[in-house]
């Protein structure tokens, strides 16, 4: 048997959203802006994938004030690298759990001989605090797409293919373990079926193209797993 189960990360192994929230907020604080980021707008934000384009959106679209647009390519960076200090931080300092079901389906699955891989939007430093605080390392994952290693994000399919190439299987052979719609098309253009397990920004979703909707992962039955892939040749 050869098939694999590829996790997204924030909002599907762990709740961290809220906590990415704060971290923007504390950010933009010490850029002295004045930017406040509540549970509302960061709902509405959350529609656009990774933090530096989360960034300029909000520019763009909300009228984030204080920072000249000629400026906008040297300092988004800047900004987006100070919020992943403020969030990794966070995480090493214990706020933020797997979400239920997430330890038992990786031992799970590691013991029904499946292959584990993660393919994220969210930037490499924030799985690795993510991975350490929770599960002691990254050493379950055989695979890690994360963050800029595709030149585009979800709901593009390019970080789900990428994880399927490192693992050389077909799409058929894997499922992919996801919190949102923009992740859901994402592996879904990449041919791969997929299990939503809606957060708390995502709930509403619209969940039409998964194989399988449950509210935590304490639902999962392998034998959907089974049946939703089929063993690479």
């Amino acid at each position: 048997m050869d098939r694999a189960i590829i996790f997204d990360v924030d909002g599907t192994l762990s709740e961290t959203e809220e906590t990415h929230r704060r971290a923007f907020n504390r950010a933009f604080a010490d850029a002295g802006l004045d930017w406040q980021w509540d549970q509302a707008l960061y709902a509405k934000l959350l529609e656009v994938t990774g933090g530096k384009e989360r960034i300029r959106y909000y520019i763009e679209s909300f009228g984030g004030s204080g920072v000249a647009t000629d400026t906008l390519d040297e300092f988004i960076p800047t900004l987006h690298a100070a919020k992943t200090r403020h969030y990794t931080a966070m995480v090493t300092g214990g706020e933020v759990s797997l979400r239920p079901g997430i330890r038992a389906l990786l031992e799970d699955a590691k013991k029904q001989g499946f292959r584990l891989a993660i393919a994220t939007t969210t930037t490499p430093a924030n799985v690795d605090a993510l991975l350490k605080a929770t599960l002691g390392g990254d050493a379950c994952f055989e695979t890690i797409c994360a963050g800029d290693s595709v030149a585009n994000k979800k709901p593009a399919p390019d970080v789900y293919e990428l994880a399927l190439d490192k693992l050389n299987l077909p799409a058929r052979a894997c499922i992919a373990i996801e919190d949102s719609r923009n992740g859901l098309l994402a592996s879904v253009a990449a041919g791969i079926a997929t299990v939503i397990t809606p957060g708390i920004y995502t709930s509403g979703h619209n969940f039409e193209e998964a194989a399988l909707v449950i509210d935590d992962l304490t639902a999962m039955d392998f034998q959907e797993i089974y049946r939703l892939t089929s063993p690479a040749e």
